[in-house]
C-alpha cells in the first residue's frame, strides 16, 4: 500500500533509506544523460555530415532547456509539495496534487511545443546556429517539439513516482526509455537512412512506451495515492504552490538556456562549428555526472521533504550530510576521469582529430572545480526541498547569472576559446564558496533546526501559500 511507502521515510534510518531512494534516483537521471549520449554518439557517426550534425544538435540545448524549465517547474514543483503533504499525512491534497500535475504538463506541454514549432527558425539562429548547421537543428528540434507534451508528462510523472514510495518503478521506467532509444537510433539513422530525424523519433517513441508504463503504475487503485477522476481539475491554491515551489528548478533552466546562448556565441566567434561541436561533446560526458549528482538530489527531496514535514529536523540534517558526502565522492571520479583519461570519452563520439583536439582541451578545464560542485548542487537542492523557495532560487541563479554570465562575456575577448571554459570553472567556483556560506548562516541560526511546533506550522504555512519563508 502507498501508505506503508511513505511511512518509512520519517522512521528508516537515513543511510539505508537515501540509498534505497538515490540509488534508483542515480540509476535513473544517469541513464537520462546517457539517453541524450546515445543520440550524439550514433549522430556523431553519419557519414560525411557528422560534425556538421553535432554542431546543429548542439545549438538546440537552449530550446530544449527552455522546454524542460517549465517541467521541471511543474514536475519538482509537484513532487516536493506531494512529499511534505504526505509527511503531513494530508493524503487528499497529495492525491489533488497528483492530478493537477498531469493538467499542467498537458496545458504547458501543448503551449511550449507549439510556440517552440511557429519560431523554430529563429530561436536556432538566435541560440547560435549558422548557415551550415540550421539545417540538422531543425530537422531534429521540429520532431522533439512535436513531442514535446510526451516528455513534460513522462518527466513529470516520473518525479511523482518517487515522491509517492516507488523510485525503483521511476528507475525501471528511465532505463527502458534508453535501451528502446539505443535500439531504435541505429535503425532509424543508419538503416533508414533519416539522419539526425531518426534520433529524434526515436528519442520519441522511447518516452511514448515509458510513459504508458507509468500512468499504469500511478493508476494502480491498490495504491493510496494513484490517477483516478476527479483529481484533475486545477484548484487555485495548489496550482500557486506547485509553481512556487517550482520556481527554483526553472529558474535554473531558465538560466541555463541563457548561458547557453552565451556560450555558443562565444565559440562561435572564436572557434566556428567546430567548437561548438566540442561544447556539445564536453557537456554531454560531464553532464553524465552531474546527473548523477542530481539523482542523489532526487533521492534526498522525499527524505527531506517528508521529514521537514513531520517535523522530524535531524533526520533533514542527516540526510544532507549524507547527499554532500555521496555527491562529491561522484564529482571527485568524473575530475580524475576526465582530467587525466579525457580522450577515450571523448574518441566514443567522434574520430576528428581536430575536434577530439578541442574537446580534451575544454573538459580538462571545465572539471577541474568538480570535486567541490557536488557540495553547491546538493545546497540549492536541499533548500528546495524543504520549501526555502528563495534559497534555492538565489543559489540556482547567482552561479548562472551574477557570475558565469559577466565571465562568458570577458573571458573570450582574452583567452578565445578557451575563455569560455575558463569562464564555467571560474562560475562554479565562486558558486561553491557562495553556497558554503549560506548553508553556513543556515545552520548557525540554530533556532531555525529546532522550533516549536507553532513556529514550525506557521512556516509551512508560509511557504506553501505566502512563498516567504526565511530561516
Amino acid at each position: 500500500m502507498q501508505h506503508n511507502n511513505t511511512k518509512e521515510l520519517g522512521t528508516a534510518p537515513i543511510g539505508s533509506l537515501l540509498m534505497k531512494y538515490a540509488v534508483p534516483s542515480v540509476v535513473a537521471m544517469t541513464t537520462s544523460s546517457l539517453y541524450n549520449m546515445v543520440d550524439r554518439i550514433f549522430i556523431g557517426h553519419i557519414p560525411d555530415v557528422g560534425t556538421l550534425s553535432l554542431g546543429g544538435l548542439a545549438v538546440t540545448f537552449p530550446i530544449m532547456n527552455l522546454s524542460a524549465a517549465f517541467g521541471a517547474m511543474v514536475g519538482v514543483g509537484s513532487s516536493t509539495l506531494m512529499s511534505i503533504k504526505l509527511g503531513q499525512k494530508d493524503y487528499n491534497t497529495a492525491e489533488r496534487v497528483l492530478g493537477n500535475l498531469v493538467s499542467l504538463n498537458i496545458i504547458i506541454g501543448i503551449l511550449v511545443g507549439a510556440l517552440g514549432l511557429l519560431f523554430i527558425d529563429p530561436l536556432l539562429l538566435f541560440f547560435g546556429a549558422s548557415e551550415n548547421t540550421i539545417q540538422y537543428a531543425r530537422d531534429y528540434m521540429f520532431i522533439i517539439l512535436l513531442g514535446n507534451v510526451i516528455t513534460h508528462l513522462f518527466l513529470g510523472m516520473n518525479a511523482a513516482l518517487r515522491s509517492t514510495g516507488h523510485p525503483h518503478v521511476a528507475m525501471i521506467a528511465t532505463i527502458a526509455t534508453v535501451v528502446i532509444n539505443s535500439i531504435l537510433d541505429p535503425i532509424f539513422i543508419f538503416t533508414f537512412g533519416m539522419g539526425i530525424k531518426g534520433a529524434a523519433y526515436a528519442t520519441i517513441l522511447a518516452q511514448i512506451v515509458a510513459l504508458i508504463y507509468v500512468i499504469t503504475v500511478l493508476s494502480n487503485k491498490n495504491d493510496f495515492i494513484h490517477l483516478h477522476a476527479g483529481i484533475y481539475g486545477l484548484k487555485k491554491r495548489l496550482v500557486k504552490n506547485i509553481l512556487s515551489i517550482g520556481l527554483s528548478p526553472f529558474c535554473m533552466q531558465l538560466c541555463a538556456c541563457l548561458v547557453v546562448i552565451f556560450i555558443n556565441k562565444g565559440l562561435t566567434k572564436h572557434g566556428g562549428d567546430l567548437a561548438i561541436a566540442a561544447y556539445g561533446i564536453v557537456n554531454g560526458i560531464t553532464f553524465l555526472f552531474v546527473m548523477a549528482v542530481l539523482g542523489i538530489c532526487q533521492g534526498m527531496q522525499p527524505i527531506a521533504g517528508y521529514n521537514f514535514g513531520a517535523r522530524h529536523l535531524n533526520r533533514v540534517t542527516e540526510v544532507l550530510k549524507k547527499a554532500i558526502l555521496f555527491a562529491t565522492i561522484i564529482m571527485c571520479c568524473a575530475f580524475i576521469l576526465c582530467e587525466f583519461f579525457p580522450r577515450y570519452p571523448v574518441l566514443l563520439f567522434t574520430e576528428d582529430e581536430a575536434l577530439v583536439s578541442l574537446a580534451v582541451s575544454g573538459m580538462r578545464i571545465i572539471v577541474c572545480m568538480f570535486p567541490v560542485v557536488g557540495f553547491q548542487i546538493v545546497t540549492s537542492n536541499f533548500f528546495q526541498s524543504i520549501g526555502m523557495v528563495k534559497k534555492s532560487i538565489f543559489l540556482s541563479v547567482s552561479r548562472q547569472l551574477v557570475f558565469l554570465v559577466p565571465f562568458l562575456i570577458i573571458f573570450p575577448e582574452i583567452w578565445g576559446t578557451n575563455g569560455v571554459w575558463i569562464s564555467i570553472a571560474t562560475a562554479d567556483g565562486i558558486a561553491t564558496i557562495t553556497a558554503s556560506i549560506m548553508l553556513w548562516h543556515f545552520y548557525r541560526n540554530q533556532s531555525t533546526l529546532h522550533v516549536p511546533s507553532i513556529r514550525m506550522k506557521s512556516i509551512l504555512h508560509r511557504v506553501f501559500f505566502h512563498n516567504r519563508v526565511t530561516p
